[in-house]
Order: C-alpha cells, then structure tokens, then sequence
C-alpha cells in the first residue's frame, strides 16, 4: 500500500479511534497532520491487539497473548527497518518512522507496557503507575514530538513531552476504572488502595464507593500536573505544533476535570466532553499558542530517566 492510501486508512483510524485527537490533528501543518495520523495508526492498531478491541471498544480476552506481543515486536522491528510487512498500521509506522528518525527504543517502550498487561501486571505505588503511563502513552508523547520537529536528543523538551502522554493516560485510567475492573484490571496502585481501605480484588463493592471516588480524584489531579508541565514545553514547537497540543491538552483536560466532577458517576458509566467543549478549546489555544508561556521546572514529577 502506498503512503497516500496509508494515510487515508490512517486518518479514518483516528476518526474511529479519537474524536478528540482528530479534531486537534487538524490544526498541524499539512505534513505534520499526515505523519501525526500514520503514528496514531499503529498505536491504536497496537492497542487493539494487545486488548481485543476495534478501535478502543469492546475489550475481549487474547488467547495466547505473549504470541500477540511477539508478532508486534517482530513487526514492529521489520517496519522501522524500512521493511513492507503487509500490515497496514506497520507499514504506516515504518513510513513516519523512516521520514522522522524515529528512535526504536520508543516504539520498544510503548510495547513494554502492552507486554506489562499481558503479564496481568498491576503497579504496587505511584511510581510503577507513571512507569507504565510512559510505556503505553508517555513514550508516544516523545514520538510525537519527534514527529513535529523535536531532536531526539533534546530531553526537556521530551520530557514535556512525555508529560502530555502522562496526563493523557491518567486521564484515560480515572475514566475507566470500573470498565478495567470488569475485565480484571486495576491500575490504581495498591499503596493507594489500602491506604483507602479497598480491597484490591473487590474495588466496585458498594461499600468502597466513596473512597473510591476519592481515589479517582487523586488521578485526576495528578494528570492535571502533567498537563501543565506539558503545556510549557509546548512553547518550544513550531505554533501550527504549539496550538494542536494546546488544543489537545485543554480537550483531553476537560475529560479529567469532567470525572473529578462527576461525584462518581464516572463509574457508572463513559464520560464524555461536548462537540462545544473541543471548538472551544480549540479557539481558546489559538490565544494561548500566541503567547510563550514562561519557563517553569519540572521539580517533583517522575521521569522518564528511569526506564533508561
């Protein structure tokens, strides 16, 4: 398949996959959208296969998924070789990653936290949680930000970066709970759940609620810290770059202020943001990509450092 129906598959994933997404690629500059699309492709193709899912929706259980795991390592490795593996996501990965010098160990590390799942791994403190938000989001972050221009070698723009697919991942954890829950997932850490008095095995019991909603809270907060790291180091980026992720953060906040202010109805059922709310902040980071937000340190926040 050629690049030009690569990224038409490409740009129909997203539309499927990421309402919120889509609506914020748009505001790249053309080459930067298309290579934004392919990179999105493969990580919504890697998610699918590790969950049973199409585009996201109806997790089911993977039969042999250490088998699974492999097969995207291995096509994973062809495609940013430069190889055709038949496999349109990859095919569409190896072409951004050929045109943008993707560094592998990204692409390595996104997949180390599908394998965490497989492992039926869940994180013990806080730490282990914003390890694997880095896996599964936080080094896309990094990649996107290659994507739009950023060295591979400047890690505090990265770092920024890699904030973003943090606050992202928070906010997708917060907004899932009770649906991990059902599929035998937690990823709130244990530390935290006996620190509440949950049991780890039971986090939907009726008498857990309230404590619960607390904890959801507590995720929502934090991935409103690395929204606003991330949010500085946007100022770096070309501003058709600055204002998407701009954009992109102040949409995806909105889902997270959203569950913190749902007083727990989060666990009842998906929580969404209005077709308003994305124009809006899609307006309101037009201004705000127009004026460089002052530097401000990183002091407190995990790094990527230690998955090194």
């Amino acid at each position: 398949m050629n690049r030009t129906n690569l990224i038409l598959h490409a740009k129909d994933s997203i539309e499927r996959g990421s309402k919120s997404f889509a609506r914020a690629s748009k505001l790249f500059a053309k080459q930067t959208r298309e290579r934004s699309w392919l990179l999105y492709y493969w990580c919504r193709a890697c998610d699918d296969l590790a969950d049973g899912q199409d585009h996201g929706h109806g997790m089911s259980t993977i039969a042999n998924p250490e088998k699974t795991i492999a097969a995207m390592r291995m096509m994973t490795a062809r495609a940013h070789g430069g190889e055709q593996t038949g496999n349109p996501p990859f095919d569409a990965f190896g072409v951004v990653a050929q045109e943008c010098n993707i560094p592998k160990k990204f692409a390595d590390d996104m997949i180390d936290g599908f394998a965490l799942d497989a492992q039926g791994w869940r994180p013990q403190s806080e730490d282990d949680l914003l390890q694997y938000c880095y896996h599964v989001a936080g080094a896309v972050g990094c990649m996107m930000a290659v994507v739009m221009g950023v060295s591979a070698r400047n890690d505090d723009v990265l770092d920024r970066a890699c904030d973003l697919g943090l606050a992202f991942q928070l906010t997708n954890i917060a907004r899932d709970v009770a649906e991990d829950a059902q599929a035998g997932r937690c990823y709130l850490p244990q530390d935290w759940l006996v620190e509440a008095g949950i049991d780890p095995e039971r986090i939907l019991a009726p008498e857990y609620r309230q404590a619960l909603i607390l904890l959801v809270s507590q995720l929502c907060d934090l991935a409103e810290e690395y929204e606003a790291s991330a949010r500085v180091g946007a100022a770096s980026l070309p501003f058709r770059s600055r204002w998407a992720v701009l954009a992109a953060a102040g949409i995806y906040g909105d889902i997270a202020r959203a569950v913190r202010t749902s007083d727990g109805a989060s666990l009842d059922r998906r929580i969404y943001t209005s077709k308003g709310q994305k124009l809006g902040w899609i307006t309101k980071a037009f201004g705000q990509a127009l004026t460089k937000r002052a530097k401000r340190g990183r002091q407190g926040l995990w790094t990527r450092a230690r998955t090194v």
